[in-house]
């Protein structure tokens, strides 16, 4: 499902949309990994300033998401 230019890294919304919404099996782990990377790097931003109680339960909500999609794809791929 490749559409158009990929997010900047900094946009970790829209990463996590393009990897939750991708299709094409060999992608995906690429995504996941690149939108877990953009998560984790908000996260640390938000630790040094500061951010709102909405958007630190929504990246937790995001890369908690994200590694359910990772379990369940890698399960599916060893099946």
């Amino acid at each position: 499902m490749e559409t158009g230019p990929s997010p900047d890294r900094r946009d970790w919304k829209a990463l996590y949309r393009v990897a939750i919404l991708e299709t094409n099996k060999s992608v995906i782990p690429k995504k996941v990994s690149q939108a877990e990377l953009a998560i984790l790097a908000r996260c640390r931003e938000l630790f040094y300033t500061a951010g709102t109680r909405e958007e630190q339960e929504a990246l937790e909500d995001a890369l908690y998401a994200l590694r359910a999609f990772r379990s369940a794809w890698e399960r599916t791929d060893a099946a």
